[in-house]
């Protein structure tokens, strides 16, 4: 991501040769398809035929901010020359009825006091309104108490420059402090992987912060967009599912004080769960990863973006280790962020593993103990697979995990029957000892 900027080496991205000749070759077999969130991070929609311009400037602040660094300076110069040259205008207009252009014999006596001195023509006008409006004030021209009018327009020329000059700057500051400016030392890897993980296919990148300062409360959040036909025909072109990252505390927040791998296991309910090798390349979708938090330094919440397309995820390819402890620290080697290697792993789907491993379509996700699949008591001295006894006739999942729970309350029952008769007997054995 950074390497365009040069702030990484190029062998941040030459050390991939195995996986950049495959993208090579899958980008030449097939058209370059469209994705929503570039690798840098910038939404790729473009906004056609939008009517309602005026829209636009009912939040001109929020306009000029969005808008680049040379239209805004663009727009800045001209404000500035447009109240220069207006009230230029308005100073030479003044000093016109007043006379006080009119050429005065240097030999008489003074003559009636200007509203304006040293205002000759529009170029000493055009001066004296930059001198009022940026207050430089050399002297030499000064508005004095012949005309009220000329102090009215001193007055509103102030106050106009000071609303330009606080909108000017606010402006300026708003687009060096944007939040996307700390986005830029935050990198994604180039590709993610698929590898297994504790026995369960899981999609994986990695992320890592550049600068000491710390994200505050940085959660991550990973989405799949994707095509899709309802049942009724209609296509939605724009299907956004969410994507559980995985983590021990159930919530996206991470700690990023060094790179991360984040993960995420495709099993049953995830939107990856029928994703195979094969699969893959044909897939139409883009996984999109969008990092949120606090900066720390100043306080202003901060969104990194990035997404895979199905040619950028590497199947079968975990990424390698790039932390090492020296000194009594821990140091990372940026040079080898991206680098993968390749790993031992089916080419089967996650659905297609948990079939062929007995998993039935019904049953529980829990990858412990599957329903239906553990190892109980089938008669003396013996265990078979399955729920039911030996020799009965193979029952559906939920008849199986019903059958304990009646056994269990036939067997209290009958405990409870038992109770009372014994407690009738003994009330019987009292009274005829007390009869006698």
């Amino acid at each position: 991501m950074l390497a365009r900027k040069g702030l990484l080496p190029d062998g941040f991205l030459l050390t991939r040769l195995a996986e950049d000749q495959n993208q090579r070759n899958r980008g030449h077999s097939r058209a370059q398809k469209a994705r929503f969130i570039t690798k840098t991070g910038s939404c790729n929609v473009a906004h056609k035929n939008i009517m309602e311009q005026g829209r636009f400037l009912q939040d001109v602040f929020t306009t000029m901010v969005d808008l680049k660094w040379q239209h805004s300076f663009l727009i800045f110069t001209s404000a500035f020359l447009c109240s220069w040259m207006l009230f230029a205008m308005i100073w030479w207009l003044l000093a016109f009825a007043h006379g006080d252009l009119e050429p005065r014999d240097a030999a008489g006596g003074p003559g009636p006091v200007p509203c304006v001195t040293a205002i000759h023509s529009f170029t000493s006008a055009f001066l004296f309104s930059i001198e009022v409006q940026v207050t430089i004030g050399f002297g030499g021209r000064m508005v004095t108490e012949e005309c009220p009018l000329a102090i009215t327009v001193l007055i509103v020329q102030n106050i106009l420059g000071l609303i330009i000059n606080a909108v000017m700057l606010g402006c300026v500051f708003m687009k060096t402090a944007q939040a996307n400016r700390r986005a830029e030392t935050l990198i994604f890897s180039r590709n993610a992987v698929v590898a297994s993980r504790n026995g369960r296919p899981t999609f994986m990148f990695r992320v890592g912060d550049l600068r000491k300062s710390m994200i505050i409360s940085a959660t991550v959040q990973l989405q799949v967009i994707r095509r899709t036909v309802t049942a009724e025909g209609e296509v939605i072109p724009v299907c956004q599912l969410d994507i559980q990252v995985e983590n021990p505390l159930r919530s996206n927040g991470i700690f990023l004080v060094s790179p991360l791998i984040i993960s995420h296991t495709m099993e049953r309910g995830s939107p990856l769960y029928e994703l195979s090798a094969q699969t893959l390349a044909s897939e139409d979708l883009e996984i999109l990863v969008i990092l949120e938090g606090v900066v720390e330094t100043t306080g202003i919440t901060m969104q990194a973006r990035t997404s895979y397309t199905p040619e950028e995820i590497l199947w079968g390819r975990r990424f390698v280790s790039i932390m090492t402890e020296e000194d009594g620290r821990y140091c990372v080697d940026y040079s080898k962020f991206g680098n993968t290697v390749p790993v031992k792993m089916s080419s089967l789907s996650a659905k297609e593993l948990d079939q062929t491993r007995g998993i039935q379509e019904g049953g529980s996700s829990d990858p412990v103990n599957p329903q239906g699949w553990g190892l109980v008591r089938a008669g003396r001295g013996g265990f078979r697979r399955g729920g039911g006894r030996a020799g009965d006739a193979p029952q559906p999942w939920y008849a199986q995990s019903e059958q304990p729970q009646k056994e269990a309350e036939q067997r209290g029952r009958k405990k409870k029957v038992q109770l009372e008769v014994i407690g009738r007997q003994i009330d019987e054995n009292v009274l005829g000892e007390t009869s006698d």
